[in-house]
């Protein structure tokens, strides 16, 4: 009988005894063979990796699926139609919007509508059907083919510990090479499951088979600590190796809509780099659905978070929600469509795996990135200056410079700037000490000449190429020259230093103080919305440069000098730049900073400075050196326009994007992992300007004005011509920016410690 058993054990494919049940339960599903279930024809059986690896950055792709969901993005009721709607959905065809009213009125965790249809309904409706599209994907390319390879069996694993049996349902089976495969088109385990594995790693009665989780995403980190657990509790096999085995596989999903519905009355669209006139309807794509779905601040993605999570529905999400830090979104490419309407474009952005950490943000900075873009356009660029000058307070900024947020962010940075530098300055701190003691001195006290700094941009670093431009660096820089104002600051005027001493002041202030804040400049979040104005000003100015090939949209856009439909958006509607400058006159006036010197004095700064992007050197990268150094990223930015992709030129940076025109077509063909063909011409110089920058801003007494560079004109006067075998000069057109007058005057005071009140 004992003999029996076993053969009967082995026939029925089971596991030892006190793994499984000896016969079959009744309930469990025997499963199917893999190539028969996802229809896989003419595979030969493959093999899995014998440890933890990653599918090779050339293979990374894109699937589609099919989302009836995704035919109702955008769905809008009123609340007359959500009350008509009822609660009792299943009385309406699945094509009838009132069976997701009813879904709506029958819950009560969601009170915004429009929040249950993108973050639960939508998600949950394609989530079968791009598990089972991933899973067919796996079985096709990792060869899990033949008789052997069974797909939705069921089993019984029983947790040692406990004695509690847990059902689970594998995704793949192979009794022959004693192998399990789970495939996840996320990167997270599902947490319903993780019971029954927990049961399998310690059930001794396994111990011969490996266990292999294929994720199409980089991995979470709740999926990290699962996978160590497993590994933990499972142990090695005979040769010593892991028993769990993780494959990275990298692939990106692509949800459409069923097939007729593409461009259907309820789908969303949005003014994200959208002119929406003309024949543009509004935009479409993976960057406006993430974007779309960000939360305006952390406590309400928490709550949002906290909601799915109680329900199981968080692992269905993909990324969008929690997964992305939109505060280092920013516009990376725009070009051309595929579809021959509107405009392709990507924005980059940092993943994050702390979903409660960042997430939160995406619509703001996406609209100001937006608005910018077309700010940029719309305006003449003898517009494009801010003032802050002591001197001077009705010449600020340009009247519809300042209603746009744009100039808001410039001017703001502007007073940014000088808080920085007097920060930097501190003489408690390093630098700061260093700083003073480096200064000529009168009375054992530290002297500098008054000056203007400001920022303006480093040589931007862009790929042109098949009718777009990649985005790849948009680095700023400070600069600073002597200057004096009319208006003095408490404790009257300073020093008079000799020529020479001004000129070791300057050195000085560039050696210790300048490093500092240019690289507070360029990494700080306190500065990131400087960096995605300017970063959208390089992608406006190729719009204006290549305005004859652009939509007619765009064109009709151009110099039109009509930004209504870009206004400040809230909670900056009130914003004037007189505000600012009434900041800014108070602290030069009556003091901010007050530093402690060794000897018992006081030292009192107060700087004057600004934003200058009246010039923009820039180099187009040759197209050696773009596909070495950025090899995937036209690949890249195909999958981004239609889905959330990873970035492997730039490690834990994702892209998305979308199309200006709101087109929509279903199955997209994968772009190529590597351009074709040989890419427009480009410098093949070392990438530097070709003229010297002119001076960067007019003095207090100035009027703003453009400066054109020498060297070869663009027919339009903006960004000059790319694609040519010469290095880049200036961009004239990017010009402007914010041409400041007054500059950075620092002042300083002493008063004997003794007299002070």
């Amino acid at each position: 009988m004992a003999l029996a058993c076993a053969v009967v054990v082995t026939v029925t494919g089971q596991p030892v005894t006190g793994v499984a049940e000896a016969a079959p339960a009744p309930k469990l599903k025997p499963g199917k063979r893999c190539d028969q279930m996802y229809g896989v024809k003419n595979v030969p059986t493959g093999g899995l990796p014998q440890g933890d690896a990653s599918r090779a950055v050339d293979r990374w792709d894109t699937y589609d699926y099919t989302n009836p969901g995704l035919q109702f993005d955008g769905l809008d009721p009123t609340p007359a139609e959500l009350n008509a709607a009822g609660t009792d959905y299943k009385k309406y065809d699945h094509s009838d919007p009132r069976r997701i009213y009813a879904r709506f009125n029958a819950q009560k965790r969601w009170t915004s509508f429009g929040d249950y249809l993108s973050k639960v309904y939508i998600p949950n409706q394609g989530y079968d059907a791009r598990g089972k599209a991933f899973m067919a994907k796996v079985v096709r390319e990792m060869g899990l083919t033949g008789p052997d390879w069974i797909c939705e069996k069921e089993f019984y694993f029983t947790d040692p510990d406990t004695g509690e049996r847990h059902l689970r349902r594998l995704d793949a089976y192979n009794k022959r090479s004693r192998e399990i495969v789970e495939v996840k088109s996320n990167g997270s385990p599902d947490g319903r499951e993780k019971p029954a594995d927990r049961a399998w790693a310690r059930n001794s009665g396994w111990r011969s088979y490996k266990y292999t989780y294929v994720f199409a995403e980089n991995q979470t980190r709740d999926a990290k600590n699962f996978m160590k657990e497993l590994k933990d509790s499972a142990g090695k096999d005979t040769l010593g190796r892991d028993r769990v085995r993780s494959y990275d596989y990298q692939s990106h999903h692509k949800g459409v809509p069923p097939k007729g519905t593409e461009n259907g009355p309820y789908r969303a669209n949005s003014t994200t780099m959208s002119p929406g006139n003309g024949t543009s309807t509004g935009s479409r794509g993976s960057g406006n659905q993430v974007i779309r779905q960000s939360p305006p601040n952390p406590q309400t993605l928490k709550e949002q978070l906290d909601r799915l999570g109680r329900t199981g529905e968080r692992s269905l999400m993909n990324r969008g929600l929690g997964g992305i830090d939109f505060t280092t979104l920013d516009l990376r490419y725009i070009g051309k469509s595929k579809s021959g309407k509107g405009l392709d474009y990507a924005f980059s952005a940092k993943s994050v795996e702390d979903e409660y950490a960042a997430g939160w943000g995406g619509q703001e900075k996406g609209g100001l990135i937006s608005d910018a873009f077309f700010t940029w356009l719309a305006l003449d660029p003898s517009t494009f200056w801010v003032n802050l000058n002591p001197d001077e307070p009705n010449r600020i900024i340009d009247a519809d410079f300042g209603r746009t947020d744009a100039g808001r962010v410039l001017l703001e940075a502007d007073l940014e700037l000088k808080h920085d530098i007097f920060k930097a300055m501190d003489p408690e701190t390093d630098a700061g000490r260093d700083f003073m003691n480096a200064l000529p001195k009168r009375d054992g006290f530290p002297c500098w000449a008054g000056f203007r700094y400001w920022i303006e941009p480093e040589t931007a670093v862009v790929r042109e190429q098949d009718g777009g431009i990649h985005i790849l660096d948009t680095p700023l820089k400070l600069s600073t020259v002597p200057q004096e104002t009319t208006t003095r600051p408490p404790g009257g005027k300073g020093c008079d230093l000799t020529e020479a001493e001004t000129q070791q002041s300057d050195r000085v202030l560039d050696r210790y103080i300048t490093p500092l804040v240019a690289k507070k400049v360029n990494d700080d979040a306190s500065y990131a919305d400087l960096r995605r104005v300017y970063t959208a000003r390089v992608a406006a100015e190729w719009v204006r440069q290549n305005a004859a090939d652009m939509p007619a949209e765009y064109r009709k856009i151009i110099n039109s000098n009509d930004v209504k439909r870009w206004p400040l958006r809230a909670p900056h509607q009130d914003w004037t730049g007189k505000q600012v400058w009434d900041r800014y006159y108070k602290a030069f006036t009556e003091g901010t900073f007050t530093y402690k010197w060794s000897n018992g004095e006081d030292v009192s700064v107060y700087t004057v400075g600004g934003v200058d992007f009246s010039k923009q050197p820039k180099t187009n990268m040759n197209p050696l050196r773009f596909r070495t150094e950025q090899r995937y990223k036209p690949r890249t930015v195909g999958f981004a326009v239609d889905t959330i992709a990873d970035d492997p030129n730039k490690a834990g940076y994702l892209m998305f994007g979308g199309n200006s025109a709101g087109h929509s077509e279903s199955g997209t063909p994968t772009p190529t992992p590597t351009p074709t063909g040989e890419p427009t011409p480009s410098p093949t110089g070392p990438g530097k300007p070709t003229t010297a920058p002119t001076d960067p801003a007019p003095t207090g007494s100035e009027s703003p004005q453009v400066t054109t560079p020498p060297g070869p004109k663009d027919p339009d006067g903006d960004l000059a011509e790319t694609g040519s075998s010469t290095p880049f000069g200036l961009i004239g057109g990017i010009a402007a920016v914010a041409i400041v007058a007054g500059g950075a005057l620092v002042w300083w005071r002493r008063r004997k410690a003794s007299t002070r009140n």
